[in-house]
């Protein structure tokens, strides 16, 4: 048998190399406050808005999108600690003008938030 090769005669493949775009981006972690976003770029000619801080919503009601602020973070199925320290998630449940609303996206990816009116 040749080196490097399995009895069929096949070849083993190499593992890949590390490199510098397989590393973890840093976490961004949305609170309510005042807003804050920033534009990053992305790989070619993307670009990216992303929330630090957030206090508005657009919010769907009876199939029309309003836009009410955000008074706190009631609670957070993913992790109940994230609701005490008022961090907007998707699938938290928030206190707005307009009553609670669940958030229905990643606030951290989009520098937005949308968010559904739960009964």
């Amino acid at each position: 048998m040749k080196a490097g090769r399995k009895a069929s005669g096949g070849r083993y493949k190499k593992p890949k190399k590390r490199k510098l775009t397989g590393r973890q981006g840093q976490t961004r972690i949305v609170k309510l406050g005042e807003k804050k976003t920033k534009l990053l770029s992305g790989r070619g000619t993307t670009k990216k808005l992303v929330s630090f801080h957030g206090n508005e919503a657009n919010i769907m009601v009876n199939g029309k999108a309003k836009k009410a602020g955000i008074k706190n973070v009631l609670e957070t199925p993913a992790n109940h600690f994230l609701a005490r320290q008022n961090i907007l998630v998707k699938g938290s449940i928030i206190e707005t003008e307009l009553g609670k609303a669940r958030i229905t996206n990643r606030p951290s990816q989009e520098g937005m938030i949308q968010a559904v009116i739960v009964e």
